[in-house]
């Protein structure tokens, strides 16, 4: 059965989205990645940052934001404040600069529990594509497409793939929280 491909597929990209968001969370080190989720009013378009200026990480605590168009300066530290990084920006009328605090270990504790709750999401999303897959694999027994017998070997492969990519999420998180802590 080559129809696996599909919810393969899927469940890989879950897995890429959680990589994504996770990098997202800020983790007391400058990284440039906290700033993909931010839109800057770019002539009435969101743009993202990364198209609007350079960012550098001069030290490992801070972000150097450097528009190529001044004008943008102002929509950068707008943005930077209306987004839920917790971090003021320092702008000095050419570049805006962003700094790091350590973290606390209450907010260690609180990217911690984002962390696990971001993997359960993904986790949900998983079994629905596992779900999915059961539903198309029954329908095409109801429909006589496929047998009895690969209709329950499709459910197996589908349960252990479901499995392999669940273990995965779980890597991804625990890689995660480790880093959180290490901080």
């Amino acid at each position: 059965m080559s129809d696996y491909k599909e919810f393969e597929n899927k469940m890989k990209k879950t897995c890429d989205a959680l990589t994504t968001q996770l990098a997202t969370l800020r983790a007391g080190r400058a990284n440039a990645s906290v700033l993909d989720q931010i839109q800057v009013d770019y002539y009435g378009s969101p743009t993202p940052i990364q198209q609007v200026a350079s960012i550098a990480t001069p030290d490992p605590r801070t972000l150097l934001i450097q528009p190529w168009d001044g004008s943008v300066l102002k929509g950068i530290e707008k943005a930077i404040l209306a987004s839920e990084l917790g971090i003021n920006p320092q702008n000095d009328g050419r570049q805006i600069r962003l700094v790091f605090p350590p973290l606390t270990e209450e907010r260690r504790k609180e990217l911690a529990k984002q962390t696990r709750k971001y993997a359960e999401e993904s986790k949900v999303a998983i079994r629905n594509i596992r779900r999915d897959a059961i539903e198309k694999f029954k329908k095409q027994q109801k429909n006589s497409e496929i047998t009895e017998d690969d209709y329950k070997i499709a459910e197996k492969d589908i349960q252990k793939l479901t499995d392999e990519y669940i273990k995965e999420l779980d890597k991804i998180a625990e890689k995660k929280e480790k880093e959180l802590i290490e901080i």
